[in-house]
């Protein structure tokens, strides 16, 4: 099976600091992983890294087997991503937020981009509040315009930052659901960080670990729990303590 992202020996200091401390891990295609640690893990750090927004002082990040500091434009073309929380313009709708970014993909003429901001609102379910100012949205449906804002580059991989933060029960689910269906769909890969783990023991196959920028545990979810026999938040606090 083909490696989306490979993270190779990477380290990363800040503020005299070792956040990410020469962490190893691959995400294979169709793969639905939760990245889990504490707050200050480094979680936030190591995905700004794997899009480009900062760089690592030691190893290399691959996307699609290109390094992401050798050729950023090439490594991100198939990436969509929300790090942290998605910003868009307040007062104007929906529909013409997604309408400016999609300016930015030169690979589509002005039809095709059109086209394409109608689709990922049907995807993710607000093409009827297209046309509502991003200021009368929901937190629910602002990260739902984030998600379509991440696809609208077709993109093999979705990274997600904390995507659930603040979301009531049913966007929660709302997402859920919408994540599960892209990733059968369309067999998009999705990095998700998140400090929510029943949220990501409802959707995951694969989980890794990290506390204090070391990787403390990578593999599969069902051979996570079936050795654990306990849920995830508990075997959370196990490899934490």
């Amino acid at each position: 099976m083909k490696s989306i992202i490979e993270v190779q020996n990477v380290s990363k200091t800040l503020n005299k600091r070792k956040v990410i401390q020469n962490m190893t891990f691959n995400i294979m295609k169709g793969d639905i992983c939760g990245f889990i640690g504490p707050n200050g893990a480094g979680k936030t750090t190591l995905m700004k890294m794997a899009t480009g927004l900062i760089k690592p002082n030691d190893g290399e990040i691959l996307i699609n087997g290109i390094d992401v500091q050798k050729d950023r434009e090439k490594a991100l073309s198939g990436v969509g991503a929300i790090i942290e929380v998605p910003v868009f313009f307040e007062y104007i709708s929906g529909r013409k937020n997604l309408r400016n970014l999609a300016r930015l993909n030169s690979g589509m003429d002005r039809k095709e981009q059109l086209n394409k901001v109608e689709e990922v609102l049907e995807l993710v379910g607000l093409k009827d509040r297209g046309n509502d100012l991003v200021k009368n949205y929901s937190l629910g449906m602002k990260q739902r315009l984030g998600i379509a804002q991440s696809l609208l580059n077709n993109p093999s991989i979705v990274i997600l930052d904390e995507p659930s933060n603040g979301l009531d029960p049913v966007g929660m689910k709302d997402l859920r659901e919408l994540i599960l269906s892209l990733a059968k769909k369309f067999e998009i890969t999705f990095f998700i960080s998140s400090h929510l783990l029943d949220e990501l023991q409802k959707i995951c196959n694969k989980y890794i670990f990290i506390k204090e920028g070391c990787i403390k545990w990578v593999g599969d979810a069902d051979c996570l729990l079936m050795d654990k026999e306990k849920d995830l938040e508990e075997i959370f606090l196990d490899f934490m303590a």
